[in-house]
């Protein structure tokens, strides 16, 4: 999956009580099926911002869509019951998915909490490093996970937190969307060998800030995407980069040097 020039987010529909999901189970077919077709990878958000919406292998088996397993992400946080989760996973072994990025998660008031003492955490919260340990306990090498860092939080604390989660299994890490170098990003290339940096393909700050915890970063000022993803370009050459809020309206190889390779 590294070698795939970018890893593009998608989103699954929204669940809705009393409410028909066919449309937007097109529009998530077509968006795949354009994701792949470009040659790149796709990767699926768990719940993101708390919002209620159908999983990744639910929407695929829904939509009969079949993928390479090189090509698909799973994202996966801890806002799930122990039966759900297991069920998740079991899915995730049987139809071949190889790929699940691990996270915390957002929660909301209508995800549960998973205990943490369920997958052999110790702390009144499940966290991210619980899961990774689980899963890779649980399922050996069936799948490969990765995890998140965020080069915003303070450090070395959230260095640490990506080396425990590398000794809990991690052997990808993908960033937070960052704005040009980071000298966070550089540091945890030394200890990381599969780093995906993740590039913010909209213009939407506020949305930016709310998704990275921040009330206001100086380079954001006067934010321009395609800019952003030229630097990230040439700062790590040697980086698969994950796209998100990415448009599906515009021409990718106009926007995307590495489609034109």
């Amino acid at each position: 999956m590294f070698k795939i020039p970018y890893i593009i987010e998608i989103l699954t529909p929204k669940r809705f009580p009393g409410t028909t999901i066919d449309e937007q189970l097109e529009r998530f077919a077509r968006r795949f099926h354009l994701v792949m077709e470009a040659g790149c990878a796709l990767s699926v958000p768990d719940n993101p911002m708390g919002q209620l919406r159908l999983g990744a292998l639910e929407s695929f088996e829904l939509k009969g869509l079949r993928f390479d397993p090189e090509t698909v992400m799973m994202n996966l946080n801890t806002f799930h019951t122990k039966d759900e989760l297991d069920a998740l996973l079991n899915n995730a072994a049987e139809v071949g998915l190889k790929y699940i990025l691990v996270v915390r998660g957002d929660g909301g008031p209508d995800l549960p909490k998973l205990d943490p003492h369920s997958i052999g955490g110790s702390y009144n919260i499940a966290t991210s490093m619980d899961l990774l340990s689980y899963i890779n306990h649980t399922f050996g090498d069936t799948f490969v996970t990765g995890a998140a860092f965020n080069p915003y939080k303070s450090m070395p604390f959230e260095l640490n937190r990506a080396r425990q989660k590398m000794e809990a299994g991690a052997q990808f890490i993908v960033t937070q969307p960052v704005i040009g170098r980071n000298e966070h990003i550089d540091s945890l290339g030394l200890i990381c060998k599969n780093v995906v940096v993740e590039a913010w393909m909209s213009t939407n700050i506020d949305l930016f800030y709310k998704s990275v915890g921040k009330d206001h970063i100086a380079q954001a000022e006067q934010y321009d995407p395609l800019n952003n993803l030229s630097e990230l370009h040439e700062a790590y050459p040697h980086c698969c980069f994950y796209l998100s809020m990415l448009s599906f309206k515009q021409d990718w190889r106009r926007m995307l040097p590495r489609l034109n390779r």
